[in-house]
């Protein structure tokens, strides 16, 4: 550093001390003149505080305080950060001066926000009812439309939801407005106003049932449009009682063959309805759907077989002999059963043939005639050319059955008197005026019948003085002459099997 710049004379450090003490001064004026800013600023707020008053506010009912100097009340409002509407209510006037003693009373319109007609609108309103709060907002009410606060239908007489503490809280009013619909149900016209989002919830508001089985055109879930035409075509009810169960529908159908092939109901076979499938469907209609079902069976039936005598002339007379061998045959036939509901309701016959033909049983009877020599019991002899088993009983023609007035008492078949050696025969058996010997009884003629005289049968004749009674299986010998062949009883009843 040069000479030049510094110097320690005097006159040097007099200056350096000069330029040292003048900052110190400086710094002294301004905090002085910030103190006396201070004061002032003080002593003005000091005034400003002593010129504030205590104004009450009386907002919506709820009291505020409010320090100002103003002297109007819109001052004070304005103090107190209120902003007012035109649908503000305040008293007195917001040009007039504060007044002493009395709050100033504000009635904040409450905000409104209503949806109609595909517009939002925001409102201020005064009003205490929905009604009013439309009208404030020129929205005016037809006939069937409907108002919705927070999403819940209301009257339009209802009031508006109660206020809350400090501001207003914002009321959401909806109003959907009623359009008309003409319903054609089965031909019947009718026509209503809805509010309903779809045809469906309309139809239902209106009080309009719809089944599932009913026809609806539009389709129900159709957003509404004005001016619609409804058109319903109404099922039927019906009962069918099927398998077991009972099905309870409603259905379109025409006929009964609709309504149950419409359930899946199958007829099959021979199946069928009650009423008939082709019934048409009337409303309430109970169906009965029989079930046909077919089995057959085989039932076997023997066919006996018949009898057939042929004469034998090798073989001696009331000789008999099996020559064909008769065997039963078979017929079958073939049975359809019927069932309905698994119940059986008919049998009949749908086939019949003979299985195995019967074969006819072949007896050969003898018609050789020999003739032979009987001893009596006197020694004396006679000739008989048959011997017959038969049943002998008794009788006089006081049992015979008729009365002694009657003129045929006593008189047998062929005219003779009733007596020893007269018996009652079977002519089918022995023919009458035969000649034949009956052992323990004699010779005797054949010349009387009886009612009960049937077979090998014989009934001995006796005078009533001398009855003997008779029950007892014996021989009888026909004696000559031998009659000729067209009167001979070829064949004659078999004897029980003990007698033989």
């Amino acid at each position: 550093m040069s000479d030049s710049t510094f110097s320690n004379s005097p006159q040097d450090g007099y200056s350096l001390a000069w330029y040292s003490s003048r900052p110190r001064r400086l710094f002294d004026a301004q905090a002085l003149l910030l103190g006396l800013t201070l004061i002032g600023i003080t002593a003005m707020a000091w005034g400003y505080v002593r010129a504030l008053k205590s104004v009450t506010l009386m907002v919506n009912r709820q009291p505020l305080t409010v320090l100002t100097n103003q002297n109007t009340v819109s001052g004070v409002l304005s103090d107190a950060g209120i902003s007012l509407t035109p649908q503000d209510i305040v008293f007195p006037a917001p040009t007039a001066p504060i007044p002493d003693n009395q709050p100033i009373a504000v009635t904040l319109a409450r905000p409104v926000q209503i949806t109609v007609d595909g517009d939002t609108l925001d409102r201020r309103t005064q009003g205490k009812t929905v009604a009013d709060a439309l009208n404030d907002a020129n929205v005016m009410l037809k006939p069937h439309d409907r108002v919705l606060i927070d999403g819940q239908v209301v009257q339009p007489s209802a009031p508006l939801p109660p206020e809350a503490e400090g501001d207003p809280a914002l009321v959401q009013i909806a109003v959907q407005r009623a359009v008309p619909i003409q319903v054609n149900d089965n031909g019947a016209l009718t026509t209503f106003y809805t509010t309903a989002p779809t045809l469906g919830e309309a139809l239902r508001q209106a009080g309009l049932v719809v089944y599932l089985g009913d026809a609806v055109s539009p389709d129900l879930g159709t957003p509404v449009e004005p001016g619609w035409q409804v058109f319903i075509r109404r099922s039927r009810a019906a009962t069918i009682n099927v398998d077991g169960r009972t099905i309870r529908t409603r259905t379109l159908g025409s006929t009964i063959a609709d309504l149950v092939a419409q359930e899946g109901v199958t007829l099959a076979g021979k199946d069928y309805t009650v009423p008939a499938a082709t019934t048409p469907v009337s409303d309430g209609v109970n169906v009965q759907v029989i079930r046909v079902k077919e089995d057959f069976i085989t039932e076997t039936e023997s066919i006996p077989f018949d009898t057939k005598w042929q004469a034998d002339p090798t073989l001696e007379l009331d000789i008999h002999q099996v020559t064909q061998v008769g065997v039963a045959g078979v017929k079958k036939r073939l049975i359809r059963i019927d069932y309905e509901n698994g119940r059986e309701v008919r049998r009949t016959i749908d086939k019949e043939w003979i299985a195995q033909p019967p074969v006819t049983k072949i007896i050969s009877y003898g018609t050789k005639i020999v003739e032979r020599t009987l001893t009596l019991p006197d020694g004396s002899t006679a000739t008989y050319w048959r011997k017959i088993r038969v049943l002998a009983t008794s009788y006089t023609a006081a049992t015979s059955g008729k009365r002694r007035t009657d003129p045929e008492y006593g008189i047998t078949y062929l005219g003779m008197p009733a007596g020893v050696g007269i018996v009652a025969v079977d002519p089918h058996v022995i023919n009458l005026r035969s000649k034949l010997y009956v052992p323990g009884y004699g010779l005797a003629t054949a010349g009387d019948t009886g009612g009960g005289i049937k077979g090998r049968h014989i009934d001995l004749g006796y005078d009533e003085s001398n009855l003997v009674l008779w029950f007892q299986w014996v021989d009888v010998y026909l004696l000559d002459p031998v009659p000729p062949p067209d009167q001979i009883n070829w064949i004659i009843p078999e004897l029980p099997g003990s007698q033989r």
